[in-house]
């Protein structure tokens, strides 16, 4: 038995929630998927002082082996109780209008991720499973039709002209992470992951990241529903593929909803954001919009991302929430929670004018 590791993130859930009896009965313990162990699980919480949650997952069987560990963390972190379940909806008819036409909304992007049964997920997946994720996907993509079909782009090999094209795009995904590397996500990096998109540049799959697949729908503009509508659209055609060829489906959990390598993002796995202008919100502080967004069950960022600092008076707003609501009605906060801003926003706007 490994002994009791010293967690450097004292104030992480897994400091709270790892306790040395726990340790002592499940420390041994192999995963059947891909032999992964808790303390490959809680990795990022021993080596850095920083981390919030701090534990990771590296197949469905993580979540079941170790639920004694995983339970109380994703039950504290999502604020759900022990015995909720979760529902998907991705029926986009559904929603009820949309960001209004006044809106200055300059872009909005829909994200999920999925993983595929029998294999592991990032942090624990071996080399020959994530070779065979690929393979898989890469038989997808060839099937995508219509506004879907595009190119998979495989980071392996890749030339510097499409390189920089992508980088120029905003579409590569990095190595360097000190969280994914502490992980294990950038084992035999780059083999194995790759991009894919469609001609339009509008819906987007990232093999072997954080997740096994991140699947993007993105566009200019305010229409958000046009967004979900192709991100539904496209997870669907994705999984009958799967399904088609290898008979396998991608990972559901009555209790967790779609498996995610991050117990944050279980659930629907998705963040529905817009890029927009908010100039009253911006002269009242952030302190502010934080603080009404909460309200509104929404996440502000400054649009350099999560801790990129802020520039101008463009914030990028989305659901906060992950699990516990279907993703209908998370894109439905989200639509309704930025109208209202903006109803707001124009009223600062007169009322600071006219101080």
């Amino acid at each position: 038995m490994a002994p009791f590791p010293e967690i450097k993130s004292t104030h992480s859930l897994v400091a709270k929630h790892v306790t040395e009896e726990k340790w002592n009965k499940l420390g041994d313990h192999k995963t059947a998927t891909s032999g992964f162990t808790l303390g490959q699980a809680i990795a990022c919480a021993v080596e850095f002082d920083d981390q919030h949650c701090g534990i990771y997952a590296g197949d469905a069987d993580s979540y079941k082996d170790f639920a004694e560990v995983f339970d109380p963390i994703i039950q504290e972190y999502h604020g759900i109780s022990a015995d909720s379940t979760h529902t998907s909806d991705m029926d986009a008819s559904k929603i009820v209008g949309n960001i209004d036409e006044d809106v200055p909304v300059k872009s909005t992007r829909i994200r999920v991720g999925r993983s595929i049964e029998g294999f592991g997920l990032s942090p624990g997946i071996t080399k020959e499973q994530r070779l065979e994720v690929e393979n898989l996907m890469k038989n997808a993509f060839g099937k995508l039709t219509d506004e879907l079909a595009g190119e998979y782009y495989p980071l392996l090999g890749m030339e510097e002209t499409v390189r920089q094209k992508l980088v120029d795009d905003h579409f590569l995904f990095m190595s360097g992470d000190k969280n994914l590397i502490s992980a294990g996500m950038e084992r035999d990096w780059p083999e194995g992951r790759g991009i894919f998109h469609n001609a339009e540049k509008t819906f987007l799959v990232w093999v072997n990241e954080e997740d096994q697949l991140r699947i993007i729908s993105m566009q200019q503009g305010g229409d958000v529903k046009g967004v979900f509508e192709r991100l539904a659209k496209g997870i669907k055609a994705v999984q009958d593929s799967v399904k088609a060829e290898s008979d396998k489906d991608f990972l559901l959990d009555e209790k967790y909803g779609f498996l995610h390598s991050c117990p944050t993002n279980l659930g629907t796995g998705m963040r529905a954001s817009v890029h927009v202008d908010l100039p009253g919100w911006t002269k009242e502080g952030l302190p502010a919009l934080k603080k009404r967004c909460e309200e509104l069950q929404l996440q502000p960022r400054g649009t350099r991302g999560e801790s990129g600092g802020q520039t101008g008076i463009t914030y990028d707003i989305s659901n906060k929430h992950r699990l516990g609501y279907s993703e209908v009605e998370l894109v439905q906060k989200m639509i309704d929670g930025v109208n209202t801003l903006w109803k707001e926003d124009k009223e600062l706007v007169a009322k600071q004018e006219a101080a």
